[in-house]
């Protein structure tokens, strides 16, 4: 997932977006007066030495105010605020110094500049938030987009900098490509481990049955025919289970059709109703169409063995730059990721192009798998 993907948030609640609304306002006044104070005094008697601890005590504030409102706008208004990363000081140094080090975080500022301008905006909050309680489209309407807005202010502000959400996405690829590079080698076991018991063992007995024919070719042509026989039906079956193995690395539709016309195909052969909506036009990628069928193809053989379902649902849609993979099931519910399990598998897969499984999955169902697949990384 890209950087901005990260930060996004849909819209608060309109009841709770309204208590933030009121209530916050106190809590801004008091803030925007200390700090304004505390600096204003702090900065005027520096000269006497009697400001500097009420400019200490002042930044103290500030960075304590900072991580009471991530709280606050997590709660209230459901905005994933990512944690920050505070500049570190020593152990034991002195607290002159520790003062010196929380001014040059900019985390700080950053900070101080979600309080400042957070007051104002406050005035015009309060307004809002008692206007809605009494006109309700202003309630659905209004209040929820303000309250949004308030949230792009506060990852602005409060989250993480450019260089720590660099450092965050670069962490995030690296854990992806470690677990795509642990997929595909299970993979290639797999493939290696049929190969080997399945299409190799064919050929030898094809090999072998050829072998004893031309040994008797002269003496027993009953025989021969019968050696012949066998090694055109052990011929065959090696034919049908490479066509399945490379069914299984990529199938045919899919490149030639598309991932309509090849999940199709898949559902139709699950032992229970499957319901199919695929719209992902433009086509994406080979990787991303590929991801999403063994993605589907995997889930609905663990609802078949596990959920106890009795009819499931395939959705598969396109935004401008994700593929979005859905699975739904009635079944008894439950499912969670678990390491070395199915879905540990399918998250593993996914991660090989940076994508992301969610598993909603409460006890009773329905289960909800989705996979948010990105057609650019």
């Amino acid at each position: 997932m890209s950087e901005t993907q990260q930060l996004e948030h849909p819209r608060p609640h309109p009841a709770r977006t309204i208590v933030y609304m009121i209530t916050g306002f106190v809590f801004r006044l008091v803030q925007f007066v200390l700090v304004v104070t505390g600096i204003a005094v702090g900065v005027g008697t520096a000269v006497v030495w009697v400001g500097f601890p009420i400019l200490l005590a002042t930044t103290s504030f500030i960075r304590w105010s900072g991580d009471r409102e991530r709280s606050w706008l997590k709660t209230m208004l459901r905005v994933p605020l990512p944690p920050v990363e505070r500049r570190p000081y020593e152990e034991g140094q002195p607290l002159l110094r520790r003062w010196m080090v929380r001014l040059s975080d900019p985390t700080t500022w950053r900070d101080l500049a979600y309080l400042m301008a957070a007051f104002p905006l406050a005035c015009v909050e309060l307004a809002v938030g008692i206007a809605s309680i009494v006109l309700l489209p202003m309630a659905i309407w209004v209040t929820p987009w303000l309250g949004w807005l308030h949230g792009e202010l506060g990852v602005a502000l409060l989250g993480p900098n450019r260089t720590q959400r660099l450092e965050q996405k670069a962490e995030r690829l690296q854990a992806s490509r470690a677990r795509g590079v642990d997929a595909a080698e299970a993979e290639r076991r797999r493939i290696e481990r049929d190969l080997h018991d399945g299409a190799q063992q064919r050929l030898v007995a094809v090999a072998m049955s050829l072998g004893r024919a031309k040994s008797k070719f002269d003496q027993d042509p009953d025989a021969v025919r019968e050696l012949i026989d066998e090694a055109h039906s052990d011929a065959k079956l090696a034919v049908s289970e490479l066509r399945d193995l490379a069914r299984g690395i990529y199938p045919a539709v899919l490149g030639d059709r598309g991932l309509d016309a090849a999940l199709s195909a898949q559902t139709a052969k699950s032992p229970i109703p499957v319901d199919v909506s695929v719209d992902v036009e433009p086509r994406p990628p080979a990787a991303v169409e590929t991801t999403a069928y063994f993605i589907v193809g995997e889930t609905l053989t663990n609802i078949a063995k596990h959920s106890g379902a009795s009819e499931a649902g395939v959705k598969v849609w396109r935004t401008d730059d994700h593929v979005v993979v859905e699975i739904t099931d009635n079944g008894h519910g439950g499912a969670e990721v678990r390491p070395g399990g199915g879905l540990a598998g399918l998250a593993d897969r996914a991660a090989t192009i940076d994508g992301v499984i969610t598993v909603v999955s409460p006890v009773g169902g329905p289960t909800v798998i989705r996979a948010d697949l990105p057609c650019q990384w």
